[in-house]
């Protein structure tokens, strides 16, 4: 039976650091030394991009480039984009350790996946260096992907560019796109799996979309927990997901669905519904 071959993991905010604090803290952090105070969510609506980019992307956001032209008299360039990389990448290798720790249901998703036959690929916004830190400590805690790539290996093309995820089929030796699965936390993977014509898959909690630590969300109460997912889920559905998952143990059960609908013939018909 034709079946999903490989399933393709993001890292922050999907496999490791429940709520993909690491980045957010430092991006807010190299504004407000520069003078402007950006919002949580400002700092969150880029993530998953490549992190240059990201700090492009925060610039031109209309609110924080009126108060960019307000302090400097001009508007930002290209120079204030690599100065303001230059103050952040540092700052992340600094505490990134620290941000390391699988996000729970991870590591037996994972294993049950492989005993399925299933490769484990990777995509990130994180650069090759940052990468140096997470992927043995992530390893040293139980997670640990068959292959990841960075934008470094891709001419700095990050997401949404579908390159990444060409890399992991290739290296995976997965047969075609539409028998892979990529998972991811924020808007980014969603239109990168788009982009890759693969299927693309929206997981909740833990998400920078929700953008809430671990106690954050236990403290809510369970109607205040399901509309926060609920709220997640649409952001998610609205930017092309093909589906969401709640935590990672939903994503075996969902991976029977695809191939299932792939079986009864209704791929590609379901992807252009």
């Amino acid at each position: 039976m034709i079946k999903i071959e490989g399933v393709i993991l993001d890292w922050a905010g999907t496999t490791v650091d429940f709520g993909c604090f690491a980045p957010v803290n430092v991006f807010m952090d190299i504004f407000k030394k520069a003078g402007i105070d950006v919002t949580m969510e400002e700092a969150r609506a880029p993530m998953g991009m490549l992190k240059i980019d990201h700090i492009r992307a925060m610039l031109s956001m209309p609110r924080i480039s009126a108060l960019w032209s307000e302090k400097f008299g001009r508007e930002f360039n290209e120079k204030d984009v690599e100065n303001l990389y230059a103050e952040f990448e540092p700052s992340l290798m600094s505490s990134l350790i620290d941000y390391t720790d699988p996000i729970p249901e991870v590591i037996e998703t994972v294993q049950t996946l492989r005993s399925q036959g299933l490769k484990i690929g990777s995509t990130t916004g994180y650069t090759q260096t940052m990468m140096d830190v997470v992927v043995p400590n992530a390893w040293k805690k139980g997670y640990s992907p068959d292959f990841y790539i960075t934008p470094d290996e891709t001419n700095s093309l990050g997401r949404p560019y579908p390159y990444m995820i060409y890399r992991n089929i290739e290296a995976l030796n997965l047969s075609a796109s539409w028998k892979v699965v990529k998972v991811g936390d924020t808007i980014s993977d969603i239109k990168e799996a788009v982009n890759a014509g693969v299927w693309s898959v929206g997981v909740i909690i833990g998400s920078s979309e929700m953008g809430l630590s671990i106690d954050e969300f236990n403290a809510l109460s369970e109607s205040a927990q399901e509309k926060v997912i609920l709220k997640t889920e649409q952001t998610f559905l609205q930017n092309g997901a093909d589906f969401t998952i709640r935590s990672m143990s939903e994503l075996p059960p969902l991976i029977e669905r695809i191939n299932r609908l792939i079986s009864e013939g209704k791929w590609p018909y379901v992807k252009m519904m």
